[in-house]
Order: C-alpha cells, then structure tokens, then sequence
C-alpha cells in the first residue's frame, strides 16, 4: 500500500497510508479512533462502502486492487474477517463450507475433509467435533469467531485481514481467539486491526501505526 487515501468527496478520511505486509507475518494494524483502520482493511479487498473513493497504489499477492472491480477471487485468497462474527442459520458444518462451496468444484467429502482442517486450525475442533450438524446459532460468541475464523482458513487463503476479532468477546472468549491467532503465525499472513496494543504486542510481528488524517500515517515498529 502506498500513498493510500480514502475520501468522502473533498473531505479525506483515511490516509495517507504506506505499509507492507511480509508473507507469514502477522501485522499489527492500529492508531486512535477516526484514523480509519477498518476502512484500510476495506481497502485492501475494494470494499469500501458506496459514495466513498479512494487513490493510492493497493497491491496485494502481486497484483493491482482496482476500485469498484467486484473482485470475487480476490476476496477469495484475501479473507476479511470482521468485528461482529457473522453465523448463518444452517448447521455449524455448512457454516464453515459456506464460502469454500462458492469457489471450489469437490466431492462433498473432500469439502468437509477440507472445512474439518479449517477447524482445527481455528481451535474449534476439539469443542465441535461431535455435533457438527448443530446450529450455528447455538455456539457462544468466542465459539462464533473462531467459527468465522474457519471459514476464511477454509478457503486456503493468500491473508487473513482480521478487524478486531476480540472486542466484543469476555476475557475468557478473548483468550481462546488469541490463542487460534497466535497459532496462525509464521504459517499465515495476517493484517489485524486492534485497539488494544498489549495485544498487538503479543500477537504481531510489527505494527503499523494510523494517525488521523494528514498526518504521515507510517510508522512500522517492531514488536
């Protein structure tokens, strides 16, 4: 990302923005309120909501990002995972195939063999094994999570871009979701946006730090 901007008409509300995300790193993503960290994020996978544009070079697994391209299959290597856990009404085994269903032509059992992995991956296994056909709906919301968290895994993807994924979760559930981050790093890319930075520090590799706009917006630390 370089020299990124995201305007609403004249007015700039986000940037601008440099940074780099190294393959198999995990990347701190943080800065005060209004700084625009989910809106990077939105960026990154040309979702930006509607009215909104933006400029700036956004290159991601080596290719350009175009605004308003619609890019399915990139969303598909380039997973957002966002704040408030989205669970969907069928079981929590459709819910984990759900996106793995619309790009990927399989046998049945080598989806599930596929989404079973996921889950593992996402440290839910252990906890859902055997009632897969239960619904979504009934896991708690640290359990939603991660189940989102498989999803996207799932899907085999190039990153994970991941938007506060504990702000809503108690101390305990936050934990648990840590844990399944943390065991991502070195094997997954990974961008997270977080408020907290005692987080940041025990999960990243680095961070990158917003400020609110017109301000220089690089600031990449070690962690």
């Amino acid at each position: 990302m370089r020299d990124l901007r995201v305007r609403d008409r004249a007015k700039t509300l986000v940037g601008p923005v440099s940074f780099e995300v190294a393959h198999g790193s995990t990347t701190g993503l943080c800065g005060p309120s209004g700084a625009g960290k989910s809106t990077v994020l939105r960026a990154l996978v040309d979702l930006l909501p509607a009215g909104l544009a933006r400029d700036g070079q956004v290159e991601v697994a080596g290719r350009p990002v175009m605004p308003r391209k619609g890019d399915a299959d990139l969303r598909a290597k380039v997973v957002l995972v966002p704040q408030t856990p989205i669970v969907f009404g069928g079981s929590i085994l459709d819910n984990a195939l759900f996106g793995l269903r619309h790009v990927m032509r399989a046998p049945r059992e080598a989806l599930r063999a596929r989404a079973e992995q996921a889950l593992k991956e996402s440290g839910l296994w252990r906890e859902v094994r055997d009632r897969l056909d239960s619904p979504a709906q009934t896991l708690s919301a640290g359990q939603r999570q991660r189940l989102c968290l498989a999803r996207a895994l799932a899907l085999e993807p190039t990153a994970l871009l991941l938007d506060e994924p504990t702000s809503a979760l108690d101390e305990r559930s936050r934990d648990t979701v840590e844990e399944s981050v943390a065991a991502l790093r070195g094997r997954r890319t990974v961008l997270l946006v977080s408020h907290d930075p005692a987080q940041v520090d025990r999960l990243c590799d680095r961070t990158v730090r917003l400020e609110l706009p017109g301000a220089d917006a690089l600031v990449a630390l070690p962690s």
